[in-house]
């Protein structure tokens, strides 16, 4: 017997939701709840996001490119309330049949082609339009760095940040178990940015768009509740330089306004001009 006195069964089913913050919507099966069309606005690229750090990097992604002066980069970005469930409809599901937040359609060409998973969405606009995945060797180490992180998301968010912040209980366990690898994770990064100026090496690139997905959010003290004090972020000295460096970069501050509520912040984003009149609010 467990010292909490659970016994597992030999097969688990689901007899009731799990709790916690995320405990209405968490199921073990696939598929839509319900019918619904997502909206499609006029600009070639679909993206039905939120603003977390996944669905940050895309949108840093695209007002990167957009500064760079791509216009094809244009975008309607959609806000998708997961807490209500819209990642379950018909139409999300048609475009992510993992329901996760973020999706993109790409329409710009004679068929859309639906993109799902923050990594590959990346990689499809770095490869569509040319910039921010370098080739040869430093190539290799963006897209290492890149699937670094992607495989990093779960343990930080899914193992520390749920059981630090939003689990119903306080597990000392699990809580040591992924603060001890989540440091783990920052200690490896802070290590690699005290060898080059960013991830891949001199150059930026979406390697570190998508790490600075989820590390802003601690650098910014907005990551689950205390979690950035709790881990002693700021002794993570390189990563701090690294992250003051992006969080300057005018894409990364209109790309973390978007599919977000709050004060300086928005919904939808259909026009350049959503976002600069927040930015011309704040210079």
């Amino acid at each position: 017997m467990s010292a909490g006195g659970y016994v597992p069964p030999k097969v688990w089913t689901w007899t009731q939701p799990s709790g916690g913050h995320f405990g209405g919507i968490n199921r073990p099966i696939a598929g839509a709840t319900h019918e619904k069309a997502l909206p499609v606005g006029r600009h070639p690229l679909q993206l039905y996001s939120l603003g977390t750090p996944n669905g940050q990097k895309v949108t840093i992604l695209l007002e990167e490119l957009l500064a760079a002066g791509v216009a094809g980069a244009e975008y309607d970005a959609w806000m998708i309330s997961i807490l209500d469930g819209e990642q379950f409809s018909s139409g999300f599901v048609a475009v992510n049949p993992n329901s996760k937040i973020p999706a993109l359609l790409d329409c710009s060409g004679a068929s859309p082609v639906r993109v799902f998973e923050s990594g590959a969405i990346l990689v499809h606009l770095a490869e569509k339009f040319g910039m921010f995945l370098p080739t040869g060797a430093t190539r290799a180490e963006c897209l290492s760095w890149l699937f670094w992180q992607m495989s990093t998301a779960p343990v930080i968010g899914g193992g520390f940040g749920h059981f630090f912040h939003y689990a119903p209980e306080k597990i000392r366990y699990a809580i040591d178990r992924f603060a001890m690898e989540t440091k783990r994770i920052f200690d490896v990064a802070d290590r690699r940015l005290a060898e080059t100026r960013y991830f891949a090496g001199e150059e930026y690139t979406i390697a570190d768009i998508a790490i600075y997905g989820w590390f802003g959010g601690f650098h910014r003290n907005e990551s689950y509740g205390g979690a950035a004090e709790f881990l002693d972020f700021a002794s993570y000295r390189n990563i701090a330089r690294w992250a003051d460096e992006l969080g300057a970069r005018r894409g990364v501050q209109r790309g973390l306004r978007v599919n977000r509520n709050g004060d300086g912040c928005v919904r939808e984003r259909h026009a350049a001009a959503d976002i600069d009149a927040l930015m011309q609010e704040r210079s």
